[in-house]
């Protein structure tokens, strides 16, 4: 991506005179700085590598980049740009129909009632690193690094995968968890996913059957010896292993979720798996682990 200024100035003002209708190509300095930053996100675009290819075609996708100019990096960029737009609304389209804000009315603000509205301004030529919305609900993964249609993405596919774990529960036992969680479940922002992972984690640190959502004394007993008994870095990997079995056994084989699903559900899972301890052992530390399983 290291193009000199010379290359990139020439294709910022032909996207000023499609601006301006071809009218002229004096546009604001802002309006030129947009531009640009237009024109750069298009040209990093064309070094992502797509969903799905990275390991089988990513280093012939990095070398063909390489030897791009920087219009034909920018012609490129464009097209993935609108591709992945499109991607996006048709994956939102894909949950919609199933979707469950378990009555939490931030999750709901922002996937049903926000993002239509990026859809509806997105501007995927003159302003494709806008991403316009805060997207207020909380998800397992850092997506801080991505603007435009691919932070957008990212948060639509962990929506997806939180959608897909929360479902294999009934909704009442969800909305339990959620108000032994938090009273106010219904206005909190947090991530819903998280709690009832949460809820998980403690029934195998139990070893207690999901179906037996109610904790005795004796099990909040065992969970403290087991989190007081072990590293962070142990429990963390071992906690990790006990995941991948449990996502295999309710999602994998012998369900209907592809392969390429059940792994990113458990990869999304695993990402929260160390936050989900540290929340275990404050509550084993100052005593209020019943407060929180």
């Amino acid at each position: 991506m290291n193009y000199e200024m010379e290359e990139l100035v020439p294709i910022v003002g032909k996207l000023a005179e499609k601006y301006t209708a071809f009218e002229s190509t004096s546009v604001s300095y802002e309006k030129a700085e947009q531009l640009m930053g237009a024109v750069l996100y298009c040209i990093h675009e064309t070094w992502q590598v797509p969903a799905g290819e990275r390991e089988k075609q990513g280093a012939g996708l990095m070398a063909k980049a390489e030897r791009l100019s920087a219009a034909q990096a920018y012609e490129m960029g464009a097209r993935l740009v609108e591709e992945k737009t499109k991607a996006a609304l048709s994956l939102y389209h894909e949950i919609l129909p199933g979707f469950d804000s378990y009555e939490n009315q931030c999750l709901k603000d922002t996937f049903l009632n926000g993002m239509p509205e990026f859809f509806r301004w997105y501007d995927v030529k003159f302003q494709p690193q806008n991403t316009i919305l805060t997207l207020d609900y909380p998800i397992l993964k850092d997506i801080s690094r991505y603007t435009g249609v691919d932070r957008i993405y990212e948060f639509i596919q962990c929506i997806r995968l939180e959608q897909i774990f929360l479902h294999k529960f009934p909704k009442q036992y969800i909305l339990k968890t959620l108000m032994k969680h938090n009273g106010m479940y219904r206005e909190m922002i947090e991530n819903v996913c998280e709690i009832v992972f949460t809820s998980i984690i403690g029934h195998m640190l139990a070893r207690k059957p999901l179906e037996e959502q109610e904790f005795r004394m004796e099990e909040y007993l065992r969970i403290q010896e087991v989190l007081r008994d072990s590293s962070a870095v142990d429990g963390k990997e071992r906690l990790e292993g006990a995941v991948g079995i449990f996502v295999e056994k309710y999602y994998g084989e012998g369900n209907t979720l592809p392969k390429e699903l059940t792994d990113s559900l458990w990869a999304y899972l695993n990402g929260a798996v160390e936050s989900v301890l540290l929340r275990l052992k404050n509550g084993v530390d100052y005593g209020v682990l019943d407060q929180i399983l």
